[in-house]
């Protein structure tokens, strides 16, 4: 969150921790109280945004369009955007899973060129298994990924695009999904919130790359 970032960014100098925010908004200035900007961000040596979380967009309505602007304003500030896609519950049961994530990374990443493209981090959170308890297999992670480069690589040209998967990761399921040739890291939720569970979960993921 905001408030740790100080703190964080701190405890973490001189190490090979990245630092990351949650969120930032698409204007470099103005008024618009109570917003971050990436100029914000890097003042505070950030070098990660997530963009597009479920969260963001179901409750507080954004859209793609709304999206790709703070891809391009992240983008513009040398933060590296972690950009969030997921179908949900009733889009998968629709069998819309690949239309919806494609779509979605689509319009995320439209008018950013190639040469920047790959640095954008796509992160897929199927929102039905979001806090829920309910996980997507490492097989339905693994074929979600793999659609998802395959778009990006014919559509958008970026050939080295790195996928996260996210949607209850924990301890007992890092070590499958990273052994998927697809899944390139994880993007942890509630698990990150135990310390002890969580150093286990990031000592699965090291272990695997």
């Amino acid at each position: 969150p905001f408030t740790a970032l100080s703190a964080v960014g701190a405890a973490i100098e001189g190490s090979h921790l990245a630092l990351g925010a949650q969120n930032l908004h698409d204007k470099t200035n103005g008024a618009f109280t109570g917003e971050i900007s990436a100029s914000m961000l890097r003042d505070l040596h950030v070098t990660h945004v997530i963009i597009g979380h479920s969260e963001r967009r179901s409750i507080f309505g954004e859209d793609d369009a709304f999206v790709n602007r703070k891809v391009h304003a992240a983008l513009g500030a040398t933060l590296r955007p972690i950009l969030c896609v997921g179908e949900l519950l009733a889009e998968r049961e629709a069998n819309q899973t690949m239309e919806v994530v494609r779509r979605q990374v689509e319009k995320g990443l439209e008018g950013v060129p190639a040469a920047k493209a790959d640095h954008v981090i796509i992160a897929y959170e199927p929102v039905w298994a979001i806090g829920t308890g309910e996980e997507a297999s490492p097989e339905i992670a693994q074929e979600v990924h793999e659609a998802l480069k395959r778009a990006a690589r014919s559509n958008i040209k970026a050939l080295e695009l790195r996928v996260l998967y996210g949607g209850s990761v924990n301890a007992d399921n890092a070590s499958a999904l990273m052994r998927m040739p697809d899944v390139d890291g994880v993007l942890v939720g509630g698990a990150s919130l135990e310390a002890v569970g969580f150093r286990r979960l990031c000592e699965q993921v090291a272990g695997s790359v």
